[in-house]
């Protein structure tokens, strides 16, 4: 196990949560009033990649204000933007929440998960012990710099579109049509489902 295993520990990665926002949250967790669908993809190829995509996971669970209602089947795929073969392949996974965190509260608590699992941004095509980006946000489409939402390239990843097809067949992309057609599109190369592989609802 790795020092970041959430059996028997708390969450790692609490802390980096603004007390204001934790206050805001836990109002209104008590009656979820207005929670929102977020899809957030999950990726990992440092370190025991399945545990930490599980701590991931149970982290974001930890969020108050945050649900975590599908984890999709794991599957391995080979690292995006990078010459085949220079670093070790991605196991990736989407996950639907229902949140009453705005998306850019969203965005600091997934950061903040990011960096309690030891994330270091040193390259942006580099290697990486946890990644975890939002895809889509209800149907907010925004192109908010700090934000962009849907995530700008959710459409082209076949990464991203497979594991999100498991878990909602009919979803759509905001602004780009339905997974299904999208994910015919790009295809599946490149793209290995792991059914050895398992990863828990919290």
């Amino acid at each position: 196990m790795t020092a970041f295993s959430t059996q028997g520990q708390s969450d790692p990665t609490v802390q980096p949560v603004p007390a204001s926002v934790v206050e805001q949250v836990d109002a209104a967790d008590i009656t979820l009033s207005n929670p929102k669908r977020a899809v957030l993809s999950l990726g990992s190829n440092l370190g025991n990649r399945l545990e930490t995509l599980q701590g991931a996971i149970d982290a974001l669970e930890d969020t108050p204000g945050l649900r975590v209602k599908a984890v999709s089947p794991v599957y391995e795929t080979e690292p995006w933007g990078v010459e085949p073969g220079s670093q070790p392949s991605y196991f990736n996974a989407v996950v639907v929440v229902r949140t009453t965190l705005p998306p850019t509260s969203l965005l600091e608590r997934g950061q903040a998960v990011e960096e309690g699992f030891g994330r270091v941004r040193e390259e942006r095509w580099g290697p990486r012990t946890l990644d975890v980006d939002i895809v889509a946000y209800a149907d907010v489409v925004s192109d908010d710099p700090v934000l962009t939402l849907p995530h700008p390239r959710a459409g082209e990843r076949s990464f991203v579109l497979a594991p999100w097809h498991d878990v909602e067949p009919d979803a759509e992309l905001p602004g780009a049509g339905p997974v299904a057609q999208l994910l015919a599109a790009v295809g599946r190369d490149g793209v290995l489902p792991r059914p050895d592989l398992e990863l828990r609802l919290p």
